[in-house]
């Protein structure tokens, strides 16, 4: 079996930062086995008893599966493929897609954040359209990671310029950050971060902003 404790720590990268290659069935494996074991050394340091106790006793082995291949799946995969389609009507509007269901962990205390994401498109008349189902497995991708808001809103409409080159785009988010709500100050679930980030025309039409923010909110609403 690989052994994760040797490998080469360049291989490393930042939290929300995808791996090279994604992980083969043997990588995923070796690493899953190698979180579980850290993960009792954590229980056995907290004075559970992960060995006994019927409540907890594979809770390690489930923890690690779960931040695997669910919680930082876009770390050890790749990225989603994407359906193109022509622009045959030359569409040059605004399109806006949401809200798109958000899941990710914050990277400062490892707690969920959940939320909704909005996405507004301006297509090039000459370019390509993207199937919108798409856009949410681009939001998954890229939350599927230890995240913070400011620089997820970036990755997923980086992501998007740069596979259909629209003339505009802009990503907004709004989530409940648990780390506040279950912990520190311990807020209402009411509360949440609300951030916006602009590409091409849409950052430099207050027109296109506005009919975005607009949007965005009666869909909120709905």
């Amino acid at each position: 079996m690989m052994n994760f404790h040797s490998r080469d720590l360049n291989l490393a990268r930042l939290c929300n930062e995808a791996l090279d290659q994604p992980l083969t069935e043997a990588e995923r494996k070796a690493m899953t086995a190698a979180a579980a074991r850290k993960l009792e050394e954590l229980f056995d340091i907290l004075r559970i008893d992960h060995q006994n106790d019927h409540n907890t006793r594979e809770t390690p082995q489930r923890v690690a599966k779960m931040y695997v291949e669910e919680l930082l799946e876009g770390r050890f995969t790749a990225p989603p493929k994407i359906t193109e389609f022509d622009n045959a009507q030359a569409y040059d509007q605004l399109i806006i897609n949401g809200p798109i269901e958000l899941r990710s962990m914050c990277a400062h205390h490892m707690m969920p954040i959940y939320g909704q994401a909005y996405i507004g498109i301006l297509p090039a008349a000459d370019g390509k359209i993207i199937g919108l189902s798409k856009y949410d497995r681009i939001v998954e991708y890229f939350a599927s990671r230890l995240q913070i808001q400011e620089e997820l809103v970036k990755q997923i409409g980086q992501y998007v310029m740069d596979m259909t080159a629209p003339r505009g785009l802009a990503v907004r988010i709004s989530a409940v950050h648990m780390c506040k709500t279950q912990r520190g100050v311990r807020a209402s679930h009411r509360s949440r971060m609300v951030n916006t980030y602009y590409w091409g025309e849409m950052a430099s039409d207050a027109a296109l902003k506005g009919e975005f923010l607009q949007e965005c909110t009666a869909l909120e609403r709905t």
